[in-house]
């Protein structure tokens, strides 16, 4: 009965937040970007090599890395020339012609231009909404170790790697991973979904996080196809419910939250994956002021850092604020330097 009650009062609580009297109705609506990438049309007409072409919206990765196998140098580059948006966020294409697709994309939008840059490997970027982006740091294909970070609300194009956040974002964290493993690992900055804007009824729902999900597990079997290695997740708030609802599909050996509202799932053997499941929180991270419940689709359910959800346990005395665990000198990024290059954290 006391649980019964703490529950219905954690409910009483969301919704009160959720309506706005306490701040959570800061966010605004977001329609997730799904479905086949911009200029799908053409490519699926596209008949010049006598052949179809692997479907954007159908075919496995696996099945595209087959058809890219087969083809010539010069058909390669063909492709990439008249249709750099499919190519260039088609999971399965090899990650070189991937790169090359989307510098040829982002030429033509200039609100992107930044992106674009000489030494940037942009492996996927798509300018429809307010955009999505992954960019990887270090040899995808040389490197032993892979990292991806998965990122919560208030990342898109535009925001993803802002300069006045440095530890906040996907690109600011991406940089500060590989830099504590001595570049061992190459880390994946991935905003490759829709993400809440503010903290409304979008962060308090998994509508978002569901279609993440969906492309995040692609994503990571897309790596996997084109020989990279498996991946470790580091997801970041929302991004941990994102990571929470893609944990039974993704390829990866280790998916660690940090500052996470839930992961959708009650235990961590709710979540229905083989990859070893860490927790970070830091006592001062508001995040845990968000009531841990899920009730008629709001909410994400059990704190991912206590002691009953199950998930070992990252050390982060000494990060600050929600976005503070990836700050050099902290024992949570000495913690996810050890995880991403295959250790144990004591």
């Amino acid at each position: 009965m006391r649980r019964y009650r703490r529950t219905l009062v954690a409910i009483a609580l969301m919704a009160t937040l959720v309506s706005g009297t306490a701040g959570w109705a800061a966010g605004s609506g977001q329609r997730p970007v799904d479905g086949p990438p911009p200029g799908t049309a053409a490519w699926r007409h596209d008949g010049a090599f006598g052949r179809a072409l692997p479907d954007p919206e159908t075919a496995a990765p696996a099945q595209v890395a087959a058809f890219f196998a087969t083809l010539s140098a010069t058909q390669r580059q063909e492709l990439t020339e008249r249709h750099p948006s499919v190519v260039g966020n088609l999971d399965g294409v090899p990650v070189e012609i991937r790169y090359r697709a989307n510098r040829l994309a982002l030429a033509k939008d200039p609100r992107y231009s930044r992106l674009a840059a000489p030494g940037r490997q942009i492996v996927a970027f798509d300018p429809r909404g307010r955009g999505t982006v992954a960019e990887v740091y270090g040899d995808l294909l040389t490197s032993r170790h892979i990292a991806v970070v998965v990122p919560g609300s208030d990342i898109d194009a535009g925001t993803y790697d802002r300069s006045g956040d440095a530890y906040g974002t996907p690109a600011g964290m991406a940089t500060s991973l590989r830099t504590a493993t001595g570049g061992r690992t190459a880390v994946v900055a991935w905003a490759g979904y829709t993400t809440p804007v503010g903290v409304g009824l979008d962060a308090a729902t998994g509508e978002l996080a569901e279609v993440g999900a969906e492309r995040l597990a692609r994503f990571t079997e897309g790596l996997a196809a084109v020989g990279a290695g498996t991946p470790k997740l580091f997801c970041h708030s929302y991004g941990s419910v994102v990571c929470g609802l893609a944990a039974s599909e993704a390829a990866a050996s280790d998916i660690v939250v940090l500052g996470s509202p839930g992961m959708r799932a009650d235990t961590v053997d709710a979540l229905r994956t083989d990859a070893r499941v860490w927790a970070a929180k830091d006592p001062s991270d508001w995040i845990s002021k968000v009531p841990n419940v899920e009730f008629l689709g709001l909410g994400h359910g059990t704190d991912p850092a206590a002691a009953d959800f199950g998930a070992r346990r990252v050390p982060a005395r000494t990060a600050h604020g929600h976005t503070g665990y990836f700050a050099p000198g902290t024992d949570s990024l000495r913690a996810f330097a050890s995880i991403a290059t295959g250790g144990e954290v004591r």
